[in-house]
């Protein structure tokens, strides 16, 4: 899944109102450099042989659910946590694999990460495993947790009650100084509870990292090149793995990519008018039945969700659960529903007995789910890790002023979404660690080439992401396939022509030609 860049209330840093006008960039003290030299791994680590087992229940962060069962098999990958210092400490990174049916004419291990950051591949890819079954024919399918999520030294920065009582504190974007300042003090309190909570550790998820841990799965998995399927953020953890090792790139297939040469400003703007042209795609087909619940595409079917969402600020609806429907939450299953054209219907019933019946339930079921929240009320640590991996990424600080400044803007990219997601400019404020730079080194001269998949009504990860990360890996290597289409992501949206594309490169090592256009 591609979780938003920004947070809401209550998830993560901030900054004074004081602050200065403009994104500050304080010394780094995370994630170390792409290119920094570093000393070479003791045997303990590159001799590994994982000890594949049956697969447990998924525990409360990776996600809810039963334990798969065959051909899934589970393991561990021991893992410097810090890679320049690798006889320090170390953890366990959580793995899952299902072997090649045909193993006389096996390729290899195919290795997937489905996003995030901050997305339990070790939950993922037996649940979705079904859609990638003509690939398991000649690969070992493999994923795994990255550091700092699930199974893998899993951030957690709030209990499950303190997470859902936030949930059902916050009213909406701030509008007075004192909804500021509580805004400021809630994230403020949050970066806080997450650093001692988590300690050194926060320092050492970042993207550079996890691509390491990657390099070192290819070496215990016995492959001399890691082929890989990124999804979302998966797509820009390969990249990485490309621009650190492209004599190590083999088949590889990057869907719903990430745009490398934006800043956090850039990116949540660019997320911003993602999701409004998710939406208007969506109103534009509702308008077409006279049972549309908000009347129309345009300003209309705009103004019938603002107006709800407004209302939700006083008045959050009843739900059957006893949790409320609140504004965020309401936004935030909006949001989610937006994510594939399948879930539009759902959205239409949602906003209806909202507006309606006066009750919240549907709503809510895609906020929590988006969320990560089970029947149970327990939480995947998705929101924890996924601002601890954006925080030690990314190298500058957007403050409150840079809020006020950018507010317009974002308004003008979304009149319906603007106003909440622009707060999420101060996800990392406060942070208690930081990146080197918030555009990450993807150039990957001689790497074998990258098939780029991108969706023209990508909500999450709009299709300008793939065309920039294609110039940034550098001449020959990125390949783009544009799927005429809707949803986040393009390869599981089931178009053959896609589906035939990357069978050819993942099966053949045969990409299509760039450029080719999937209506």
């Amino acid at each position: 899944m591609g979780a938003l860049l920004g947070g809401c209330s209550g998830s993560s840093g901030s900054a004074e109102p004081g602050d200065s006008a403009g994104p500050t960039t304080p010394p780094d003290t995370g994630s170390d450099p792409a290119d920094a030299e570093l000393p070479p791994l003791p045997d303990r680590f590159t001799a590994q042989r994982p000890e594949w087992a049956s697969c447990p229940a998924p525990s409360p962060l990776q996600g809810s659910g039963g334990p798969p069962g065959e051909p899934w098999r589970c393991a561990t990958l021991t893992v410097p946590l810090d890679y320049a210092e690798p006889d320090g400490e170390t953890i366990e990174l959580a793995m899952v694999r299902a072997e090649a049916e045909d193993r006389e004419n096996r390729i290899g291990s195919l290795v997937f990460n489905f996003g995030g950051p901050g997305g339990s591949g070790v939950a993922s890819l037996p649940r979705s495993g079904d859609r990638y079954e003509a690939l398991l024919e000649r690969y070992d399918l493999v994923s795994f947790d990255p550091r700092g999520v699930g199974d893998s030294a899993g951030v957690v920065c709030r209990d499950d009650e303190a997470i859902d009582a936030a949930a059902q504190d916050t009213m909406g974007p701030p509008r007075t100084p004192e909804e500021e300042r509580a805004f400021l003090t809630a994230n403020r309190e949050y970066a806080i509870d997450c650093t001692e909570r988590n300690g050194e550790v926060l320092a050492q998820v970042g993207t550079v990292n996890a691509a390491r841990d990657l390099d070192l799965m290819r070496q215990v998995l016995g492959d001399d090149k890691l082929h890989y399927f990124g999804i979302s953020y998966g797509t820009k953890l390969g990249a990485v793995h490309a621009h650190l090792f492209p004599d190590r790139v083999g088949r590889t297939v990057l869907d719903a990519v990430v745009d490398p040469t934006r800043d956090q400003v850039e990116r949540l703007l660019l997320q911003t008018e993602g999701f409004q042209l998710a939406l208007d795609n969506y109103l534009q087909e509702c308008g077409r039945s006279p049972d549309c619940p908000v009347g129309g595409p345009g300003e209309e079917g705009h103004a019938a969700l603002t107006d709800l969402f407004e209302a939700l600020r006083e008045d959050p609806l009843p739900t059957d659960s006893g949790r409320r429907l609140t504004h965020d939450l309401a936004v935030t299953g909006v949001l989610a529903s937006l994510y594939s054209r399948g879930s539009w219907d759902f959205l239409g019933e949602a906003v209806r007995e909202a507006r309606e019946d006066g009750r919240g339930d549907l709503l809510l079921r895609a906020a929590e789910q988006y969320n990560g929240r089970d029947a149970e009320g327990r939480y995947r640590n998705l929101g924890s890790a996924n601002t601890a991996v954006n925080c030690a990424d990314f190298a500058s600080r957007p403050t409150l002023e840079t809020v006020r400044e950018q507010r317009d803007t974002f308004v003008d990219a979304s009149p319906v979404f603007g106003e909440h997601l622009v707060w999420g400019l101060l996800s990392c404020a406060n942070w208690p660690v930081n990146g080197e730079r918030d555009q990450p080194r993807v150039a990957a001269e001689g790497a074998a080439p990258i098939l780029l998949l991108a969706t023209t009504g990508d909500p999450a990860t709009p299709r300008v992401g793939a065309e920039r990360m294609r110039e940034e890996l550098g001449p020959g290597v990125g390949v783009l396939l544009t799927y005429e289409g809707e949803g986040h992501g393009a390869f599981n949206s089931g178009d053959p022509c896609v589906r035939d594309a990357v069978l050819s490169q993942l099966l053949d090592g045969d990409p299509p030609g760039d450029g080719t256009v999937c209506s």
